[in-house]
């Protein structure tokens, strides 16, 4: 018998401004470290000069053509779409007292857009990017003086869109500042292992600031934490296997632990002290960490393995992790291991160790999609990856994991964040647009399209097991 998702479950796909809104310069918006960084994460920085260009600096042209893309989200169904406001939209520079009214403004076209359709906003604070002024003038996340700017940005938003926005996150994948500080906490690549914690100390702090504003400022919305969910099994059974994939996991868990339960935990400690680190901290950051998120966001795409043993370590890049492949699974082009039933275990890990209710905001498939001779998109291979993963998630459901919804990675092709990719697409939505920014721009519904379509119609029942 066919299973459907519980009433109220969230369909719909996940979205960031810096690879998708485009207009980089438009509406008084400030230059990002996202606009530094234009061959992407991985990319290093790119002083910017008049006349360059970056694929991101019009991506899929989202700033202007979102009603478009809008309208064809609803015509799938979605309920829910997840997308991020630019900071530098708001706080160009980062450190003004006054916010900038046209991008406050932008952003409230695209709310009442989506109010317009019946599709609810799930608004990311910071996603892989903040104001290059804040790193030139401030050192990034390094300095204390970005909490401040940070709940300022936040409760900013959190008024102006109180009627609105009911569904909020706080910082996208979190932990990824452990593998790309520049991107996450805005520090250089000299910077050392003390300085990228000391950052994310500040950036915790902030994280909870946000949490306590929203509280205070919209008392009916709910608010998330979001993390780079990166599952680790031990390649052997091997007792030093095992506890070395334990303290792997722990290193993306520990963000967890202190937005879901308030504090730093007991193996966290001990690592600053085995290593040497010492955070500068004040009194006040203990009350700002107690104030816990209410739900728990993640990405998903992979999982990856761990040995103690150095001479097994063959490395595979994925998204922002090095990690041992798994010999059981197979990989997408792109060399991410497809794992379903992982979603399950994640999930399931997840309800153990915090008891919130979870929400799957990133989650999808990159390909090199390309259209046939009449024009269509035939992506059966990404119907099967969401269709596998769906139906773990649902199987998850049924393992009493409180699920609050799913929205897929990239529902229309967008810039990759690694690095700046548009041929890396995702999207049920193919856009005419090349790696040499060519490209009309054109919108056209790939067989996926129409697969989640009918996914979101029968809330589910037609997935095959």
């Amino acid at each position: 018998m066919s299973k459907t998702f519980p009433d109220g479950f969230l369909w719909g796909g996940a979205l960031a401004a810096n690879q998708v809104e485009g207009a980089w310069l438009e509406g008084g918006k400030g230059i990002s470290t996202s606009d530094m960084q234009p061959n992407g994460i991985f990319g290093g920085v790119v002083e910017r000069t008049p006349g360059d260009r970056s694929i991101k600096d019009v991506a899929i042209d989202f700033y202007h053509r979102y009603p478009e893309d809008i309208a064809l989200f609803s015509e799938m169904g979605f309920t829910c779409l997840r997308v991020s406001i630019a900071w530098t939209r708001i706080f160009p520079q980062g450190d003004e007292l006054e916010p900038n009214e046209a991008g406050l403004a932008w952003y409230d076209a695209l709310f009442d857009e989506l109010a317009r359709h019946n599709i609810q906003p799930m608004v990311t604070l910071s996603h892989y990017e903040m104001p290059w002024g804040l790193v030139e003038n401030y050192g990034g996340w390094g300095n204390r003086k970005l909490i401040t700017f940070f709940e300022r940005y936040a409760r900013t938003v959190f008024t102006r869109y109180r009627d609105k926005v009911k569904l909020w996150l706080t910082f996208n994948e979190i932990n990824m500042s452990l593998h790309a500080p520049l991107t996450g906490v805005g520090l250089q690549e000299d910077c050392t292992t003390e300085d990228i914690y000391q950052a994310i100390h500040h950036q915790l702090v902030a994280s909870g600031m946000a949490v306590k504003a929203c509280h205070e400022i919209i008392p009916d919305a709910k608010i998330g934490n979001m993390l780079l969910g990166g599952l680790m099994y031990p390649l052997s059974c091997k007792p030093a296997d095992v506890f070395a994939t334990l303290q792997e996991n722990r290193t993306w868990l520990f963000f967890g632990d202190v937005q879901c339960r308030g504090e730093y935990p007991g193996y966290m400690r001990r690592y600053f002290r085995d290593n040497g680190i010492v955070l500068q901290t004040e009194p006040a950051d203990d009350e700002a960490l107690s104030h816990t998120v209410d739900f728990i966001s993640f990405s998903y795409y992979m999982t990856g393995c761990v040995t103690a043993d150095p001479e097994l370590v063959e490395k595979l890049r994925g998204n922002i992790l090095d990690m041992v492949p798994n010999p059981h699974l197979e990989s997408s082009e792109w060399g991410w291991q497809i794992d379903p039933l992982g979603l399950r275990t994640l999930l399931n890990v997840l309800w153990d160790r915090y008891q919130k209710p979870l929400f799957i905001v990133e989650n999808g498939l990159g390909a090199q999609d390309k259209p046939d001779a009449d024009g269509h998109i035939h992506d059966d291979y990404r119907i099967s990856y969401i269709n596998d993963h769906l139906v773990q998630a649902r199987e998850a459901i049924d393992d009493g994991v409180e699920l609050m919804g799913y929205t897929a990675w990239g529902p229309i092709d967008l810039i990759s964040a690694s690095k700046a990719e548009v041929n890396k697409r995702y999207g049920f939505i193919y856009v005419d647009l090349q790696q040499d920014g060519s490209g009309t721009l054109e919108r056209r519904r790939k067989e996926s399209f129409y697969w989640y379509q009918g996914v979101i119609a029968s809330h589910g029942a037609s997935l095959k097991p």
